[in-house]
């Protein structure tokens, strides 16, 4: 996820918004209103699943073969579990599916990526969350949608109460999330084959969420306006 370049095309947006929108909490900036050319809210019901599935297989389809993107044209086993939350991104103009994101709680049951590696001790009795099939279309749009998708994660741990968000990430995309300060689980640990995700090797990576804020700030992060103090009234959670 480019976050870096999207967020010049945010703050270009921005800049023909009225400034002060939103009266901001003590102590923070007064935020912006940026609306988009979508809706990002909770799937619901089997129309929006068909939607889920048809923008996911597609996106898998571009970088894995038949034999395991084909798959995805059904729902997977995790995406009807308890504690499991389908995001979907709607185009205003039509409706048509742009992207989704899982994201699994341990709540209720270990995490998918459990099955294939032992968490740290020091993440023991606390709340995760997972993001998983993140997937998008090639429209002009699809690095937007990212960011949203990311911030609508950010919003969900935030709401929930989650401790740390956790991520797997092949390379190179690995490297993206870097950029959003996310660390290794494990340090050294590298690249790890994951059942959940085809026994493809990926990282395993986390944000503390009650922290990340504070630690865009120090880093004067080019997303942290957008993340946290800007309105979207497009995100419905």
């Amino acid at each position: 996820m480019r976050f870096q370049t999207q967020t010049s095309a945010i703050r270009s947006t921005q800049a023909s918004l009225p400034g002060s929108v939103a009266s901001a909490q003590p102590g923070q900036p007064i935020r912006r209103l940026e609306h988009w050319p979508f809706q990002l809210r909770t799937a619901v019901g089997r129309e929006d699943l068909d939607k889920v599935l048809e923008i996911r297989h597609a996106a898998y389809a571009r970088h894995l073969p038949a034999s395991l993107s084909g798959a995805l044209q059904q729902p997977e086993s995790t995406d009807l579990l308890a504690g499991v939350t389908l995001l979907l991104a709607e185009s205003n103009l039509d409706a048509s599916p742009l992207g989704t994101m899982r994201i699994q709680t341990n709540r209720l049951v270990p995490l998918a990526l459990e099955q294939s590696f032992a968490l740290p001790t020091w993440m023991a009795g606390k709340s995760l969350a997972e993001a998983t099939r993140l997937a998008v279309t090639q429209e002009k749009t699809s690095r937007l949608v990212k960011a949203a998708l990311f911030k609508a994660y950010y919003q969900f741990c935030l709401q929930a109460g989650i401790d740390y968000m956790v991520i797997t990430a092949r390379a190179p995309l690995d490297r993206q999330y870097e950029r959003m300060l996310f660390k290794d689980v494990v340090p050294g640990a590298g690249y790890q084959p994951l059942a959940h995700v085809f026994n493809l090797p990926h990282r395993i990576m986390y944000l503390n969420v009650k922290q990340v804020r504070r630690q865009w700030e120090e880093a004067q992060h080019p997303m942290l306006e957008f993340m946290c103090y800007t309105e979207h009234p497009g995100l419905k959670l």
